[in-house]
C-alpha cells in the first residue's frame, strides 16, 4: 500500500485551544481523524507524526524514503526558520507538500517567507482543516495513478 507521512510542526498539538481566531476550534485529533478518512476513500496509507522539535522532524524525514512516496508537512513556526528542515526535505528526494491552516501571507511579515516553499511541489495555506485533505489530495495528484 502506498504510504505517505504527514508531519505536524510546533504548537499545532495545543490546535483547539490556540488562538482560536487564526486556527479555529479544530483540534489535531479532528484533522487526523479527516486525514484518515480520505486516505482510506483513496486507499492509502498514513503515518501521522507530530513534533516540537526540529531535530525530530530531520530525522523522521532524513529516513522517509525508503518507507513513504511522498509528504504531508505542516511545518509551522519552523517554516520561516529551519535551514534544517528544508535541507532534509530537499535531500530525502521525496515529493513534499506544505500545508498551512492559515494563509501565512496575511498574517505578519516575517511569515510571509518560507523557507520550506522552494523545496516543496506546492503550498496550501489559509483554508484551515481543508489545506490539509487539499494537500493530501495534492500530493496523491503528484504521485498518479498506483499499481
Amino acid at each position: 500500500m502506498l504510504k505517505i507521512l504527514v508531519i505536524h510542526g510546533p504548537n499545532l498539538d495545543i490546535l483547539g485551544a490556540r488562538e482560536p481566531k487564526i486556527y479555529g476550534r479544530i483540534t489535531l485529533k479532528e484533522i487526523n481523524s479527516k486525514l484518515l478518512k480520505l486516505a482510506k476513500e483513496k486507499k492509502v496509507g498514513l503515518e501521522i507524526i507530530q513534533s516540537n522539535h526540529e531535530g525530530r522532524i530531520v530525522d523522521l524525514i532524513g529516513k522517509s524514503k525508503d518507507k513513504f512516496k511522498a509528504i504531508l508537512i505542516n511545518p509551522a513556526a519552523y517554516t520561516h526558520t529551519s535551514v534544517a528542515i528544508r535541507d532534509a526535505i530537499s535531500a530525502c528526494g521525496l515529493p513534499a507538500v506544505e500545508v498551512h491552516l492559515s494563509n501565512i501571507y496575511s498574517r505578519e511579515e516575517f511569515r510571509h517567507n518560507s523557507l520550506i516553499a522552494p523545496v516543496a511541489k506546492g503550498q496550501i495555506s489559509g483554508f484551515g482543516e481543508n489545506s490539509y485533505l487539499l494537500g493530501l489530495l495534492a500530493v496523491l495528484k503528484l504521485l498518479g495513478p498506483q499499481k
